[in-house]
């Protein structure tokens, strides 16, 4: 009971960090999203910002699962392209409350606590590592190079996609930013079959 409970916290501060930023997210509100009262907040946490770095964690962990998915062996070569078309899609952009926290939080984390800047890293360097199919900390120079890139390409044309006020730029920032990843991918030499990394199964939601 004490984990359902728990659970439910993350998930409501996971949901409403994404849509209202660190800000938005006080234990009063979050613990009447998730049906709890306020008192039981402090049986789970010791405070705000260790609910936050939990709920980041949640979040993330859920993001990769569905944006991942099930692996399967890909060439490299296509990995990037791959995912890009299953992240840069309108039906991501526009759900807010289900959406990659790294994207949703990038500037709130700019100016969070060391704390919590410290752990949108590390989450940051699991998704790499997802994205690499292996340790992103072993794997090569050019590979971990072409991996910042993408991730860099991908969240900054998520978050321009919903910044801007015209749906048809919009439009055009997600689809630019799958062609700019395709391209990225085709610069890379193909590698020998056995030299894959995992890719997913359907489009991220």
């Amino acid at each position: 009971m004490k984990q359902q409970s728990r659970d439910k916290i993350l998930s409501a501060a996971g949901q409403r960090m994404r849509i209202e930023g660190l800000d938005g997210s006080g234990i009063a509100a979050v613990m009447k999203d998730a049906g709890l009262t306020h008192g039981a907040f402090y049986s789970h946490f010791k405070n705000k910002d260790e609910m936050l770095r939990d709920a980041l964690h949640t979040a993330l962990d859920d993001n990769r699962k569905r944006w991942i998915g099930r692996p399967k062996k890909e060439p490299w070569s296509q990995r990037l392209a791959r995912l890009a078309k299953r992240y840069l899609t309108p039906g991501h952009r526009n759900d807010l409350s289900n959406s990659c926290a790294l994207a949703s939080l990038c500037s709130e984390a700019a100016r969070s606590n060391d704390a919590f800047r410290q752990n949108y890293e590390k989450e940051l360097l699991k998704s790499l590592t997802a994205v690499c199919g292996e340790a992103f900390s072993e794997t090569d120079k050019d590979r971990s190079q072409q991996s910042l890139a993408f991730m860099s390409l991908i969240i900054g044309s998520l978050v321009l996609s919903r910044a801007v006020y015209s749906e048809e730029l919009s439009d055009r920032l997600l689809q630019a930013g799958q062609a700019t990843a395709e391209r990225l991918s085709a610069d890379i030499n193909p590698q020998p079959e056995n030299q894959t990394a995992p890719t997913a199964e359907k489009d991220h939601e």
